[in-house]
């Protein structure tokens, strides 16, 4: 039976359960199949599921607070035997009934009551030494950190694509804008890679505000402990976390006034990186002859209503707005948590989530624009030569090659683009000639200079080249090819420790998890 309704596809490094039906029994049946079904090093199908489904529920997280503390307090000694063993199975049967459909509070005050009614009032003695205030901040970490990670997988894909790319359009040279208006040519390759620089910085935030947030508030109470001898780092191994929050007054009371500030700091960077690029395709985008464009239709593009020849950019004005959203968010939040004494509300909401949540759906709605992106060469080409952004390198060749004072080289360039602008004059139809007569009144005047411009007609056609200008770089991190191989050969260094980080916590988590629910088991069993 099994092989005709089970598929399973490899992915992330687990085995995803695919038919839900059957995804649905197994997790009412208590996950009977065992580990001994699965391969060395892969998540059994339980364990898939409850990492997809389970983890980021309020109610799950109060039921692995509870097993824990059974499980420790038992070892303790603050519970019988035989108390710890009759109190794990009334917290079974309430987390059994959550997953079949049944009540799942998220609050602890809402969620004792069904451990009441499963093992009577003698269950609260579990709950020695804690409040709802350190069991509410350790559902939020934990949910957050579950976000984080996958909010890092969401910026480790994009890196991909952003590194594939660059190596894809190494050679594309395109106009670059400053100040709102086209300034030199580029390497589309080089311009991605320093995209891919700032979403590596978006990266190393989000692993340092992970280190800061993932320690254990548990047993602290409210803000001074208790006088429960509880095994706080004990608790913080069974959750997964990296140690205990030291200071008990800190773990809660200040702690939970910047923790959603900080993911705020992780956000804020991210959404405008997302929303410059954007502004930077849309700077060419109303051009009747846009370089750069989306693949049309799908999600990407629409056809206007009115007007039929629109294919309005309906993803890139979408993702824009929901970054400028998420740093509105991220403003609230830092608002809320001002001017509040510790302990307060005020920022203890749902902000947290709603700024991991808007950030992950950011990055993979923009990997989707990446992915989306065509990109015309020849177009871009011909944009280029249609203006002078090659003129800069008319005067650094003049300083560089024949001694002229950079600023008159400068004024020369700058002559040449006021004469050829109002005759409608591009570098590609500007003759030698003239190029000529106006250097010479340009350096009249300027003993300092040679009183005939200096460079051959062939110097002057190859100094308004885009691609040999790209190409003749020699600024370290430039767009010169050798650069663009150091840059994307450290890029694809950096994508792997960010996997392998991910990797790592993710392992931490896994394993985590299993001890605490072997250990609960042994002990709901009586062993």
């Amino acid at each position: 039976m099994f092989k005709d309704v089970i598929k399973f596809e490899k992915g992330c490094g687990l085995m995803k359960l695919k038919n839900v039906m059957l995804s649905a029994l197994l997790t009412a049946a208590g996950c009977v199949l065992t580990g001994a079904l699965w391969p060395a090093g892969m998540v059994s199908c339980c364990e898939a599921q409850k990492l997809k489904e389970e983890r980021h529920d309020s109610f799950y997280w109060l039921g692995e607070i509870n097993k824990a503390s059974l499980v420790i307090n038992s070892r303790q000694g603050l519970l019988t035997q035989d108390e710890a063993v009759f109190f794990a199975r009334g917290l079974e049967r309430v987390l059994a009934k959550g997953r079949m459909g049944g009540e799942r509070p998220g609050l602890v005050i809402t969620f004792e009551p069904l451990l009441i009614a499963e093992a009577g009032e003698e269950v609260t003695k579990v709950h020695a030494g804690r409040s709802s205030q350190d069991m509410l901040m350790t559902c939020r970490l934990m949910k957050s950190r579950e976000q984080l990670l996958e909010l890092a997988d969401a910026l480790n894909g994009l890196s991909a694509r952003l590194l594939a790319m660059a190596e894809e359009q190494r050679e594309a040279v395109v106009p670059s804008y400053t100040n709102g208006v086209a300034a030199q040519p580029e390497s589309y390759g080089h311009y991605l890679l320093a995209y891919a620089d700032a979403f590596a910085r978006d990266a190393e935030r989000l692993q340092q505000y992970y280190a800061r947030l993932n320690r254990s508030p548990m047993g602290t109470t409210v803000l001074n402990g208790s006088g429960w001898p509880l095994d706080r780092e004990a608790m913080a191994e069974y959750l997964g976390f990296d140690g205990i929050a030291y200071n008990a007054y800190d773990a809660v009371q200040v702690y939970s006034l910047e923790a959603a500030v900080e993911a705020g700091s992780v956000i804020n960077p991210l959404a405008i990186h997302v929303g410059s690029f954007i502004e930077d395709v849309m700077q060419q985008y109303a051009q009747p002859r846009p370089w750069l464009l989306l693949e049309e239709g799908g999600a990407n593009t629409y056809v206007s209503s009115a007007m039929p020849q629109k294919r309005n950019p309906g993803i890139l004005n979408r993702v824009r707005t929901n970054a400028s959203t998420l740093l509105g968010d991220v403003v609230g939040a830092a608002f809320r948590a001002h001017n509040i004494p510790p302990g307060m509300a005020d920022a203890r909401n749902s902000a947290q989530d709603r700024l991991l949540a808007g950030g992950i759906k950011l990055v993979e709605d923009f990997t989707h624009i990446l992915q989306a992106l065509k990109l015309n060469r020849e177009r871009a080409l011909e944009e280029l030569n249609l203006d002078w952004t090659a003129t800069q390198e008319i005067a650094d060749i003049l300083m560089r090659d024949y001694g002229v004072p950079f600023r008159v080289g400068h004024h020369f360039a700058s002559e040449i683009v006021s004469y050829a602008r109002p005759r409608g004059l591009t570098p590609l139809t500007l003759t030698y000639a003239e190029a000529r007569e106006v250097y010479r009144r340009a350096v009249e005047g300027h003993p300092g200079a040679p009183g005939e411009l200096p460079l051959s007609e062939a110097q002057w056609h190859s100094a308004l080249e885009p691609a040999g200008i790209v190409q003749g770089r020699a600024t370290l991190g430039g767009p010169q090819p050798s650069e663009i191989s150091k840059m994307l050969a450290a890029g694809r260094k950096r994508l792997e420790e960010n996997q392998r980080w991910l990797r790592r916590r993710q392992a931490q988590l896994q394993a985590a998890d299993r001890r605490l629910q072997s250990d609960f088991q042994q002990l709901k069993a009586g062993q």
